[in-house]
C-alpha cells in the first residue's frame, strides 16, 4: 500500500513536467513565428519601397523623354515609339508582385538600356539644334525680306477689301416713294383694322448701274402693335446678316439697274390685324433698305 501511494506522486510530477515544458516549446514556437512573420514583412517593405523607387525612375524617364524637343519628324517618331515603350513597362511594374525579385530585376537592367538610348537621343537633338541654329542666322535675311513681301501683300489684301466694301456698298439698292396701304377684300382703301384684308407696300427702286442685273427677291417684314410679325408660315425664310430670319410677303422682279417701281402684298388671316401702329421693314440682296410705318384704327 505505501509503495502504490509513492508512485501516484511521481507521475503527477512527470506529468507536471512534461506539460511546463509543452508551453515552454509552444512560447518558443510562437516567439520565433512572430519574428520570422516581423523579417518577412520588413523584406516585403522593402522590396515594395525598392518596386515604388524603380516605378518612379520610369516615370521621370518619360518626363525626360516629353522634354525633348525636335524639329526632325523620324526622331520625333522614335522618341513617340521609346515614349509609349516606358508607358508600357510602368504599367506592367504595377502589376508585377514586389517579391518577384528576378522580374524587378530585369525591369532595373531594362531601366539601365533606356537611359542609354535616352543620351543617344539627346546628343542628336542637340546636333541637330546647333545645325538649326546655324540655318536660322543663314535665312534671317531671307525671313526680313519674306516679311517685308508678307506686309506689303497684306497691304493689298486691305485696300482689296476695302474696294470691294466700297463697291458692296454702292451696289446696295436704295427705295424711295414708300407708301402703306390697307385694302379691303373690295380693293379699296381703309385703315379700319376689322375691314383690312390686304396690306400693300408700294416703293420705287432707284437707279443703279453697279448693283447686279437679273431677278432680285424683296422681302417684307410687318410687325403688329404687339410686336407680332405677321407671317403665314415658319418656313418663310430669308438670309441677313449671317441669320435666316422670317418675312410676311416677298415679290422677285426682274432689275436692269434702271428706276422701277415695286409693290408687295401680304394678305392678312381673319382678325390677325388689330388697331394701333404697324412697322415694316424692306429687304434685298442681303440689306436693309427701308423702315416704313403705318397705324390702323
Amino acid at each position: 500500500m505505501e509503495t502504490s501511494n509513492n508512485t501516484t506522486p511521481n507521475k503527477n510530477r512527470k506529468l507536471i513536467a512534461a506539460a511546463i515544458t509543452a508551453g515552454i516549446l509552444l512560447v518558443v514556437i510562437s516567439l520565433l513565428f512572430i519574428f520570422q512573420n516581423r523579417q518577412l514583412n520588413t523584406i516585403v517593405e522593402n522590396l515594395n519601397e525598392e518596386k515604388d523607387i524603380l516605378t518612379e525612375e520610369y516615370q521621370s524617364l518619360v518626363m525626360n523623354y516629353d522634354s525633348l524637343q525636335s524639329d526632325n519628324d523620324s526622331i520625333n517618331y522614335l522618341l513617340q515609339i521609346e515614349r509609349d515603350r516606358v508607358a508600357q513597362l510602368i504599367e506592367e511594374i504595377k502589376t508585377v508582385k514586389a517579391t518577384n525579385t528576378a522580374k524587378i530585376r530585369e525591369y532595373q537592367k531594362e531601366l539601365s538600356t533606356l537611359r542609354g538610348v535616352l543620351r543617344s537621343y539627346i546628343v542628336q537633338i542637340d546636333s541637330l539644334n546647333a545645325r538649326n541654329q546655324e540655318l536660322t542666322q543663314e535665312n534671317l535675311e531671307h525671313r526680313r525680306r519674306y516679311n517685308q513681301i508678307q506686309s506689303s501683300y497684306k497691304q493689298l489684301e486691305e485696300v482689296k477689301a476695302e474696294l470691294e466694301q466700297k463697291v458692296t456698298i454702292a451696289s446696295r439698292l436704295d427705295v424711295t416713294n414708300t407708301e402703306v396701304t390697307g385694302l379691303t377684300a373690295s380693293e379699296r382703301k381703309s385703315d379700319r383694322a376689322n375691314r383690312v384684308t390686304k396690306i400693300r407696300v408700294c416703293f420705287t427702286v432707284l437707279k443703279n448701274v453697279t448693283s447686279p442685273v437679273g431677278m432680285k427677291d424683296f422681302y417684307l417684314r410687318i410687325e403688329r402693335p404687339d410686336g407680332q410679325l405677321l407671317t403665314h408660315s415658319l418656313d418663310d425664310r430669308f438670309r441677313f446678316e449671317d441669320s435666316d430670319i422670317n418675312y410676311s410677303a416677298k415679290r422677285s422682279i426682274e432689275y436692269g439697274g434702271e428706276e422701277v417701281d415695286v409693290c408687295i402684298f401680304y394678305n392678312a388671316d381673319a382678325g390677325e390685324l388689330q388697331s394701333g401702329e404697324y412697322i415694316c421693314d424692306i429687304f434685298a440682296d442681303g440689306f436693309h433698305l427701308k423702315t416704313v410705318r403705318f397705324s390702323l384704327r
